[in-house]
């Protein structure tokens, strides 16, 4: 009875740097489906969110490549993201005059609006999950996220 015990035992992590990863991934899932819950409010995936985001930072709007370049993960098929949020009349796009092949997208006045909608949820939603590291610590870990991601790149 004992073997069957201990075979049941999570492994630990072999390395400071396997634990940290495993926590990091852990973290994000958990802390993702706070975000999702509040985004199904809006019939939206993360994904989508993120590209009507970077669209509100950028009126002029941005070519295909570049959303995929900006976005937080990476999408295989931006294309055809961008196609479910056209077809919702959250986006636009066009294609260009000086460059027939460069489609430029922009988010709408709908976009607009269903981003307003989420911007009180989700700041409520990450204070729900987060605050209580408090504004030292918050800083801290987010100087620590920058410095592994920029070691990576």
């Amino acid at each position: 009875m004992k073997e069957s015990r201990s075979t049941n035992k999570r492994r630990r992590a072999t390395c400071p740097e396997e634990a940290a990863f495993l926590e990091l991934a852990h973290t994000t899932d958990m802390l993702s489906r706070g975000l999702v819950r509040v985004l199904k409010t809006e019939d939206l995936s993360p994904t989508q969110y993120n590209v009507l985001r970077i669209l509100r930072g950028t009126p002029e709007g941005l070519p295909c490549g570049e959303i995929a370049a900006r976005m937080i993960t990476r999408d295989p098929d931006v294309t055809r993201l961008l196609d479910r949020l056209d077809k919702r009349s959250l986006i636009s796009r066009c294609r260009e005059t000086e460059d027939r092949r460069m489609v430029m997208a922009r988010i709408t006045p709908d976009g607009l609006k269903v981003l307003g909608r989420l911007d009180r949820l989700v700041v409520e939603t990450h204070r729900r999950q987060l605050a209580h590291l408090g504004k030292d610590r918050l800083q801290a870990l987010t100087e620590l996220l920058h410095s592994a991601r920029a070691a990576v790149s």
